[in-house]
């Protein structure tokens, strides 16, 4: 069983992708070091990549690819829904509204439990990207962020794992594998 993706169908995500976050940034390991957030994006669509290479059962490697790139454009950028819907199809826009955060929801935890209630709805495709989003987020944390918030973030990691692990093995071990050794990380400072 082959689980591949059409070049066509990645740059155009790819393409788009990079259009809206250009100019966007985050926080590196290094104090003051500034990393650009289609790195990110990029990481997100390597680890579904991986996923998809190793399953045997078929999945639909397009829809998880354009979600994978496509992942954090309404939520981090201009870009709605319906232009998302109208330039890549409903299951994307679909997928990329429950993968979004509810940032009109009072508490993180709240946010949380809604869009991972809102990704249970949605294919197994869209589970996987939000476990590859959580592995690349546990690469390194910020250097900004004290020990308290780097526990706070892998407690996080584990419930969504605990929650959509069952979409995909080889990502669900890798983010366990992230979970494990993210302590490794902690400074000393609270």
């Amino acid at each position: 069983m082959s689980n591949l993706w059409s070049p066509d169908i990645y740059q155009k995500a790819w393409t788009f992708s990079t259009r809206k976050h250009a100019g966007q940034t985050y926080g590196g390991a290094c104090e003051g070091e500034r990393i650009p957030y289609i790195n990110h994006i990029a990481s997100v669509a390597m680890e579904v990549a991986f996923a998809a290479a190793m399953t045997h059962e078929f999945l639909d490697a397009d829809l998880a690819i354009q979600c994978a790139l496509l992942h954090d454009t309404i939520e981090d950028t201009d870009v709605t829904y319906e232009e998302l819907r109208e330039l890549f199809g409903g299951a994307v826009a679909e997928g990329v509204m429950a993968l979004s955060k509810n940032q009109s929801l009072p508490t993180k935890q709240s946010q949380m439990e809604d869009s991972i209630a809102r990704i249970k709805l949605q294919p197994k495709e869209v589970w996987m990207v939000k476990l590859a989003d959580r592995i690349t987020n546990l690469y390194h944390p910020p250097f900004y962020w004290n020990d308290e918030k780097i526990l706070s973030y892998q407690q996080e990691a584990q419930y969504i794992l605990d929650q959509l692990g069952e979409s995909n093995a080889a990502l669900a071990n890798r983010l366990m594998q992230k979970i494990e050794e993210y302590p490794a990380f902690l400074r000393g400072i609270v």
